[in-house]
């Protein structure tokens, strides 16, 4: 059983690391704070970071730490930062560790309203519909998740689907990944061009295609930088990504069966929520099974938009412990 509050919850990406204390079961995260994870060297020295600044010299006794990466027991290793331990180390006597993902997905059912922002297709069915429902996103990563209706409640699926391989189609995106192997990536999975590090690889993909200039290519390339630019290869690239991830988004939809709804999060898509709307994305989605057009189009796909839903996934699941009842 789970002791009782306060409680931390964390959002552990590969670049920022969340966290918020929950006073009450049911309530949402307090005092959130976000840190980087670059200025820190492991987890152990957040935790304390945070709570010496943001927690009142509150030490909980339970944890639930959403991480960007494998987990198994005790142990978590983050796939884009250094970050990899025991939770032993922070000194908490109960902690729960998740995929964030998984977190992701928990969360699922308490989002509604202006949580949602609609990518195509019928609205979002309402929390409370027990359909199978999936989760992806492209962060620092790309992380997938799903959520299966078990009794009275739900069970989270994390898994590692950000590293299939990239769902290239077109003969554009199909080049891509050829100007990619010849330049030194062997293998292109989805995680390769459908994220905040994959962003600036796409880029650069595009640009080989386009015979783009060496000379024009040598200055540093972020995400953030293209998604802001108007210049045509930056916008071009964009295109490209929202016309992938909704074949990738499609590819996960059918897998899992996900009739009660595909949800994207991340960082990346909230900052060009718009351009997602009106591009290829949902197309796409429909396009991944013509055999099944009627079963797909009937899934809706929607933006998280609300803040940190992976700390209200981890506050839920820590919520539920207590109760020592199915998920809700």
């Amino acid at each position: 059983m789970t002791p009782p509050p306060p409680w931390l919850v964390a959002d552990i990406g590969g670049t920022n690391a969340r966290f918020g204390l929950v006073t009450r079961p049911g309530e949402a995260p307090e005092s959130v704070a976000v840190l980087e994870v670059a200025q820190y060297p492991g987890l152990p020295d957040a935790v304390a970071a945070y709570l010496d600044a943001h927690g009142g010299g509150v030490r909980p006794e339970a944890a639930c730490l959403a991480i960007a990466g494998p987990v198994q027991d005790d142990r978590y290793r983050l796939t884009n930062a250094g970050w990899a331990g025991s939770v032993s180390a922070l000194g908490i006597p109960y902690v729960e560790l998740l995929n964030d993902f998984e977190a992701l997905a928990i969360s699922l059912p308490h989002l509604a309203g202006d949580d949602l922002v609609s990518l195509g297709g019928p609205e979002p069915v309402d929390g409370t519909v027990r359909k199978v429902r999936a989760v992806l996103g492209p962060g620092t990563g790309l992380g997938v998740g799903g959520l299966v209706p078990a009794g009275a409640g739900w069970i989270a699926v994390p898994g590692e689907g950000g590293h299939v391989a990239v769902p290239a189609v077109t003969d554009l995106e199909i080049e891509i990944v050829r100007a990619l192997r010849a330049d030194g990536l062997p293998y292109v999975d989805a995680e390769h061009l459908l994220s905040g590090t994959g962003l600036p690889r796409l880029h650069r993909g595009l640009a080989l295609v386009r015979g783009v200039s060496a000379d024009l290519m040598t200055e540093p390339v972020t995400a953030s930088g293209i998604v802001a630019s108007d210049d045509p290869l930056a916008v071009e690239t964009v295109e490209v990504f929202l016309a992938l991830l909704g074949g990738f988004a499609g590819n996960v939809a059918l897998t899992l069966g996900a009739r009660g709804g595909v949800y994207v999060g991340g960082g990346v898509l909230p900052r060009i929520s718009g351009r997602a709307r009106d591009s290829a994305f949902r197309a796409r989605f429909e396009m991944t099974a013509p055999a099944l057009s009627g079963y797909i189009s009937a899934i809706a796909t929607s933006l998280i938009v609300a803040e940190q839903p992976a700390l209200t996934g981890a506050a839920a699941w820590l919520a539920q412990r207590a109760s020592n009842v199915e998920l809700v």
